[in-house]
Parts: C-alpha cells; structure tokens; sequence
C-alpha cells in the first residue's frame, strides 16, 4: 500500500469513529423504547411486588395512575399530572424521596424526559434513581443516563456509566450494547487501547450475540 493510501485509509477510518460517536452524543438514547417496553412487559404489579413495600403504599398507588399516560407516550402529562387526581412522576419523586415508589417515579420521570429529547432534564432524576440488582430496569436506566450524558458532552461520564450498566446487566444482550457505546466514545476521544479493551470484552464475552457480530471491524480498526 503506497503512503497515499495508507493515509486515506486512516482518513476514513478516523471519520467513521467521529460519524459514530456524533450519533452517540446527538441522538435519543436507543435503548429508551426497549426501557418502555420492559417496564410494559414486565407489568406494574411487577414491579410494585419488587421496588415497593408497605411504607409506598400511597405512593404506589399514586404512580399507578400514571401507567395508562406513560404507556400512551404522553410524557408531558406522565410527568406533570393530569390535573383529575394523578399529581405526576415529577412530584411523586419529590414527595415520597424516600420511599421506594419516589425512587421508581425518579426512573420513569428520567426516561419521560429523556424520551421527549431533554437529557439535560433528564440527568438529575436518573442519577436520584437507586438502582436495585436486578438485571433490567436499573441496567437499563444507567444506560439511558449514560447515553444522556454522551448527548450533552459529559463524555467521561458516559464511558463509566455505560461500563456500570454492563457490569449490572450480567449477560443479558444489553451489555454488549453498553461496552460498545462506550468503546465508540473513547475512540472518538483518541483512547483506543482502552477501546480496544472493550471490544475485545465484547468478542471474548459476548461472542454469539448480535452486537459481536462485526465486533472484528472495530478491533482491527483501533488495532492500526
């Protein structure tokens, strides 16, 4: 290969790593729709078994009026109340800090934000949100945390944070998912030994799921 093209080679190589970690910072967290779609599946009564205990009963009952809202997309209303005797997640998170339903009401009013596009908004109720060890609703919302903080810039922040979550995860199909937002970050910041490390988590780990399966690409890629 002549250095000409060596170079171009790199060129390209160095803009498909920006292209991709601009689409990490800039759009809505992919994951936000499967958050959804586990909290629909996994049924309010669920997760009132799991996260509440009699202490929340109110505040339980509370954060079931606004199901049919949050089910709905109506975000806005999910979030602010309704005016007819649902008060919203945001209030319920602040009146009820301390019990386990205002725990829950900080993840559904992150991803109630994060789901109308304001991840700045949407931040400070992720972070409030104490993650439990379950492999799904708290892997899920560190990642939508992580991917708010990639769209505003918080890039450290980011890595870590999607690190954490494919940590909680186990191995369930998130985790690849999460170690290689991480790893698009750190290459966008120059890091790629330590992307490299993370690709290569993927492939060894992770091998047979539907993330590892151009995993080589980006391996060979930080390789150079």
């Amino acid at each position: 290969m002549t250095q000409k093209s060596k170079s171009q080679s790199l060129d390209a190589s160095s803009a498909v790593a920006q292209s991709e970690a601009f689409i990490i910072k800039h759009r809505n967290p992919i994951i936000i729709a499967a958050v959804v779609l586990v909290v629909l599946i996994g049924g309010f009564f669920a997760l009132k078994a799991f996260y509440w205990g009699p202490r929340g009963e109110k505040a339980a009952t509370m954060l079931a009026l606004g199901e049919d809202y949050f089910a709905a997309g109506d975000f806005e209303t999910a979030l602010k109340g309704d005016k007819q005797g649902f008060v919203g997640y945001e209030k319920i998170a602040k009146d009820y800090a301390h019990t386990d339903a205002g725990n829950l009401a900080n993840f559904y009013a992150g991803i109630c934000y994060a789901q109308q596009g304001k991840d700045k908004e949407a931040i400070p109720y992720l972070e409030a949100f104490d993650t439990q060890d379950d492999v799904t609703i708290s892997p899920a919302a560190l990642n939508t945390l992580a991917n708010c903080y990639a769209s505003t810039n918080q890039l450290d922040k980011a890595v870590a944070t999607f690190k954490e979550a494919a940590k909680l995860s186990g191995h369930n199909s998130l985790a690849p998912i999460c170690l290689k937002e991480a790893a698009q970050i750190l290459e966008s910041q120059n890091k790629k030994a330590e992307a490299l490390t993370l690709y290569q988590q993927i492939k060894s780990e992770y091998g047979t799921s539907i993330t590892a399966q151009d995993i080589d690409k980006y391996i060979e890629r930080v390789s150079k």
